[in-house]
């Protein structure tokens, strides 16, 4: 592995929510010695600036707000030596952990879909990732992010089995949350995601499909490590 981690590209994870895509890009980034970018925490964070400016009420999001607000979002990722991972930032602010509420995820769609806030990060994330040597992973990455990156990987499971293991992560953090709140949210943002005018979710035409409804982590690396050896050697 020493050998193929001189040759560095790029490597793009897209794919349906709660499928684990943030786990297993992290896992390759660690394995590689990559730069890991969390594309869907850019997207809560837009979401959480909302929330917390009144762009967004009783689930309603107002567009126009939203995009009147984007000039004075900063985002920045710090890697957090603890949790042996990067943090997101918003004007300073450290916001990992409040990205990942349910308000958030009920409303991330929504916020997504709008084209000025797509564009303005699709930007960023291309200047973030302007140097190969990076993992990347969201909705349109390898369609719209980095077409031309040479790994696409999108990442699908079972909308039930999502739907148990974002239920899992919540409440181990001690939000009370239900499975069926869970699910219908999981459905929903699928829905959202492949039918949203701006860059919809799709798989690339030259992208491998992974579907880990039945895939360890461990199981799934093994997979990914035997395609990347394939990939470099042809470099």
């Amino acid at each position: 592995m020493s050998d193929i981690k001189k040759k560095k590209i790029i490597i793009a994870v897209d794919g349906f929510s709660s499928c684990g895509k943030s786990t297993f890009a992290k896992a390759i980034a660690s394995k590689l010695g990559y730069i890991f970018i969390d594309t869907g925490a850019m997207y809560r964070a837009v979401t959480l600036y909302a929330l917390e400016h009144g762009a967004i009420r009783s689930g309603i999001v107002d567009e126009e707000a939203v995009v009147r607000l984007l000039p004075e979002i900063s985002i920045a990722f710090r890697f957090n030596p603890e949790r042996g991972a990067s943090d997101i930032y918003v004007n300073g602010d450290r916001v990992e952990g409040r990205i990942r509420t349910i308000e958030v995820s009920n409303c991330v769609s929504g916020v997504s879909a709008i084209p000025e806030v797509r564009s303005k990060l699709v930007a960023l994330q291309q200047e973030m990732g302007g140097r190969k040597g990076i993992v990347m992973d969201g909705r349109d990455i390898g369609t719209t992010v980095f077409p031309q990156a040479e790994i696409k990987l999108f990442m699908t499971a079972d909308p039930k089995v999502r739907a148990r293991r974002r239920y899992d992560e919540l409440t181990a953090k001690g939000e009370r949350v239900s499975l069926e709140e869970i699910e219908c949210n999981v459905r929903s943002r699928d829905y959202a995601d492949m039918n949203r005018a701006a860059s919809p979710l799709r798989r690339a035409e030259d992208a491998i499909e992974l579907d880990n409804s039945r895939m360890t982590v461990e199981e799934q690396m093994e997979w990914f490590l035997k395609l990347y050896a394939e990939v470099t050697a042809r470099i």
